[in-house]
């Protein structure tokens, strides 16, 4: 299923911005993405989610953003300790990729079965489920394409920089199988 007009010139524009980072994540993907799909079919979730890692990080285990979130899932420490990881000073399971996974995987099981649809569990991933809450109130919908323009402009683009990551590694004339309507009631 080719990605639509817009879709693809958001796509196109994001590869040709951001290509020497894509390249190296599609380099340190060699090492981790087996595992990741290992876990991922393990939590009978879709394996594309691992380009979510891509988008968060990069691939960096020791990525760290502003507001503190750690590792190549950019778990928050709060977040981290709820999913069972160990989070202190001098120790910091965010950091390793297979632990970080299996957290994230959790997280992502967990707000699918709240949301329901794959986009929108992206954009709750980005900014936690209450303002994808608020946008559906707002809007009157639950479709993300419907309901984008409600949410902040940070998850917004994090959705459609996740479809453009997918895009990129999948290859031209590919759309996420999370898109697809058949895929979407998948858990």
């Amino acid at each position: 299923m080719p990605l639509g007009a817009k879709a693809e010139k958001f796509a196109n524009t994001y590869i040709r911005n951001n290509s020497e980072a894509l390249l190296k994540a599609k380099e340190r993907s060699l090492q981790c993405f087996d595992m990741m799909d290992s876990v991922f079919t393990s939590y009978d979730l879709p394996t594309e989610l691992k380009y979510l890692a891509v988008v968060e990080s990069e691939l960096n285990p020791n990525a760290l953003s502003p507001v503190g979130a750690v590792g190549p899932w950019q778990l928050m420490p709060a977040t981290a300790r709820i999913l069972g990881l160990k989070v202190s000073r001098k120790y910091d399971e965010r950091k390793y990729f297979k632990k970080s996974t299996v957290a994230a995987a959790r997280y992502i099981k967990d707000l699918y079965a709240e949301f329901g649809d794959w986009l929108l569990v992206l954009a709750a991933y980005n900014g936690g489920p209450g303002p994808v809450y608020k946008a559906i109130r707002r809007s009157g919908s639950h479709n993300f394409w419907k309901l984008q323009s409600f949410l902040p402009a940070e998850t917004r683009g994090h959705v459609k920089r996740f479809i453009s990551t997918h895009y990129f590694f999948e290859g031209t004339g590919s759309v996420t199988t999370l898109t697809k309507p058949e895929i979407q009631g998948k858990k």
